[in-house]
């Protein structure tokens, strides 16, 4: 929904106050609205999911509901022309997050019938997809998510090196043994997950284990929870660093993406939280990117390359969950890219 100035002005007011009725809101307005009109703006912004209506009657206020708080859109561009350590940020793990992300929707009504619409049109397209023809499809797919997966953690191969790497297994020069290898996990772990669509029926910490071993193989990357604290580079948040603390972390993870009921849901959990947890010393967002694939692949939904979307906005909308837990921007990145992969994988 698109903020008039004037609910602007409510939503900042019942921030403030931490919630507030009709008369509250009337009193701390810059204008002069009738009482109707005032009604009109609250009632299209409790309709959108900004505001919460409670109580009865007279005694009916208004608080900010979680929906707003998780997806409220925020200028990114401002926000991060401040150095890490004066932003007003989170700087530690917030244990309110796993709770609040159970109960908010987090997809509009609007938002769930395009994705339905956009899972339908993948569906029709593969339904009588040459068999040969798919696996050449999904290695494309293969080659530019592994490409772009990589890049957005600083690998130099190109999309065209990689494409040679995994077509005639030939390294590109100059470049570092590790940058080769991440590229070739990503692929592996890609085969895997084709292999075995449904492993991700049920996401618990055996699996989330399991694919993050096979995207740090051979990368001198220790494989099972980690024991120390990582710190994170351009942002002043720091995960959690207690082993037992992280695997509790997890499994509460595990059980929110498990009760949801969308795919689409379950896998923008699963990319958001593993980034925002940092499980292991390193990899998280890979595994998180290749987890969040693999529900999609479960739920019969087309997986994402990321081919299309900038690094850094990447990274800052991840920086934006660390710091601030909203999603807006993320989830706009991955809504965005459920649409790229439906038009143009698998035509």
């Amino acid at each position: 929904m698109q903020l008039t100035s004037r609910q602007q002005d409510i939503i900042n007011i019942v921030t403030s106050q931490e919630g507030a009725s009709i008369s509250g809101i009337k009193e701390h307005l810059s204008e002069d609205v009738s009482i109707p009109t005032l009604n009109r703006d609250i009632a299209a912004l409790v309709s959108s999911n900004c505001l919460t209506k409670i109580g009865k009657g007279r005694a009916i206020f208004y608080k900010i509901s979680s929906f707003y708080k998780v997806f409220t859109p925020l200028d990114t561009s401002t926000y991060f022309d401040q150095e890490p350590d004066y932003r007003q940020a989170q700087t530690s793990f917030n244990q309110e997050i796993l709770p609040l992300l159970e109960k908010v929707e987090l997809f509009t009504a609007g938002e769930k019938e395009h994705l339905k619409a956009l899972k339908q049109e993948y569906q029709d397209n593969i339904s009588d997809y040459p068999k040969g023809l798919f696996q050449k499809e999904f290695e494309r797919l293969t080659i530019e998510l592994s490409w772009k997966s990589s890049q957005i953690e600083g690998n130099t191969y190109s999309l065209l090196e990689t494409e040679r790497l995994f077509k005639e297994k030939e390294e590109a020069q100059g470049k570092p043994k590790d940058d080769a290898t991440m590229l070739l996990n990503h692929k592996d772990a890609l085969d895997y997950l084709l292999k075995h669509k449904g492993i991700a029926g049920d996401v618990n910490l055996r699996l989330l284990e399991e694919i993050h071993s096979l995207l740090i193989n051979d990368l001198g990357v220790g494989r099972n929870i980690r024991s120390r604290t990582v710190g994170i580079t351009g942002t002043a948040y720091k995960p959690l660093d207690n082993e037992y603390q992280i695997k509790e972390a997890l499994e509460g993870m595990c059980g929110i993406i498990n009760l949801k009921d969308s795919g689409f849901d379950k896998a923008l959990l699963a990319v958001a939280l593993i980034s925002y947890i940092q499980p292991f010393e390193d990899g998280n967002k890979r595994t998180g990117r290749m987890v969040s694939n693999a529900l999609l692949i479960a739920e019969g939904i087309c997986p994402l390359s990321y081919r299309s979307v900038d690094s850094i906005d990447y990274k800052k909308a991840m920086l934006l969950f660390y710091e601030q837990n909203n999603l807006a921007a993320f989830k706009q990145i991955f809504f965005e890219q459920i649409e790229f992969s439906v038009k143009n994988y698998f035509r």
